[in-house]
């Protein structure tokens, strides 16, 4: 058994898939799961206006915000804005959205486990008025 390293830069970036993403998103993945463990990580940047669909996690997800200033919302919920430095822990189950403000882009590495081989469950997406709706109305 040996360690194992995965430079940076040695994995490609690719365009968050349109199926669960509203605008620009860049996502470089940091890690896959590696028996027996479960976790996957990536980091993921919304350009202004762009944010993920509805979804859900089997066994929860951690986001660490790195750069710029974003929203996520739980279903039913108010709106939060989240910043650099900011850890949030989003429950197993919970339906939720995540991503940049209408005017600031917002990176953040995501770290979630798997179930059965599942890390997120895709729904609905984040509709135009829902999205217009969450925007802060100052960024203190």
């Amino acid at each position: 058994m040996d360690l194992h390293i995965s430079r940076a830069g040695s994995q490609p970036a690719m365009h968050g898939p349109a199926e669960w993403f509203t605008g620009q998103v860049r996502v470089d993945m940091l890690f896959q799961p590696q028996e027996p463990a479960r976790a996957s990580g990536a980091s993921v940047t919304f350009e202004p206006g762009a944010r993920t669909a509805w979804h859900t996690h089997p066994r929860g997800q951690t986001l660490l915000v790195t750069a710029g200033c974003g929203l996520i919302c739980r279903w039913g919920g108010e709106t939060q804005v989240i910043r650099p430095g900011d850890v949030v822990w989003i429950p197993a189950g919970l339906k939720h959205w995540h991503g940049a403000t209408t005017s600031t882009a917002m990176t953040h590495i995501a770290i979630q486990e798997q179930e059965n081989g599942v890390a997120a469950h895709w729904a609905e997406p984040v509709s135009d008025s829902q999205y217009q709706q969450a925007q802060p109305v100052a960024l203190l």
